[in-house]
């Protein structure tokens, strides 16, 4: 059986195809974090344009303090359980820490997300030799969304979670690195916690299509982590975070709904979400 062809035709899955009509179009990317069919079930009705099983689950799920700790295993299982609650949503999985030290390594872990995972892409932290791999596995006809800004697996490097950018040196050094991982052959760029004018500077410069974390208003799409959104998470939330709940009469469905419309209107973020 041809499965593909037996979808809700009024529902038709996003592709890679959709994400650039929309850059194109100017039609805002509502994406958001997923760890499992539960969630990705709700996800999906609420009409999410895509769903990232991020290594964020190593601090939102499992209680680390950094997506350090998070295993290959572990980031194949949750993107399978994913995969069987999407049906609409476009699917990216993080490749974690240290899953992509060379190309050959970088491509059987590739392999392995989207043969038992059900990814449709990888994501990976960009920084080093990461744009020689990117050219690799797109070579492999492998979908490939570049992380540029601050990026969780170099915390210790980096010196913590801060924004990335400020200066203009380093926010031109972030504009290159960008534009070397598209001309390497990434099919979509996520920025992380970056000032907005730079946010809006790297998705001008770029053709494909660009997803913004505390990235700013400008980016051709929005995403957050499920559980922060959802205030599911305690404690200390990031500036760019915003509680969907609020306003939703505890309805998850809702909050989620009404996150896909503030996204696709332009409403979030709003000014006080930015840095």
């Amino acid at each position: 059986m041809y499965t593909h062809l037996q979808r809700d035709v009024s529902r038709p899955p996003v592709t890679l195809s959709t994400l650039a009509r929309m850059k194109a179009e100017r039609e805002k990317i509502a994406c958001l974090t997923c760890y499992d069919a539960s969630f990705a079930v709700l996800l999906d009705q609420a009409d999410v344009d895509v769903v990232l099983v991020g290594d964020s689950m190593g601090m939102v799920i499992q209680g680390h303090d950094t997506t350090v700790p998070v295993t290959m295993d572990q980031m194949v299982y949750h993107s399978a359980t994913v995969a069987r609650g999407l049906h609409r949503p476009f699917q990216i999985t993080d490749l974690p820490f240290m899953s992509y030290p060379s190309k050959d390594l970088a491509l059987a872990h590739s392999v392995r997300l989207m043969q038992e995972g059900g990814a449709q892409m990888v994501k990976l932290e960009s920084g080093g030799k990461q744009t020689e791999i990117v050219e690799f596995l797109t070579g492999h006809d492998i979908a490939v969304c570049a992380h540029v800004g601050l990026k969780p697996q170099s915390v210790h490097k980096t010196g913590g979670f801060r924004v990335q950018g400020r200066e203009q040196d380093t926010a031109q050094r972030l504009l290159k690195e960008a534009q070397q991982l598209e001309a390497a052959g990434a099919d979509l760029v996520l920025l992380e916690c970056i000032p907005a004018a730079l946010g809006k500077m790297i998705t001008e410069a770029l053709q494909v299509p660009v997803i913004g974390i505390g990235a700013g208003p400008d980016t051709d799409g929005q995403i957050l982590v499920l559980y922060d959104m959802l205030d599911i998470t305690t404690g200390r939330k990031p500036r760019f975070v915003r509680n969907f709940l609020e306003g939703a009469a505890h309805n998850n469905l809702e909050a989620v709904q009404a996150y896909v419309r503030a996204v696709k209107s332009g409403e979030y973020p709003a000014p006080e979400h930015c840095f």
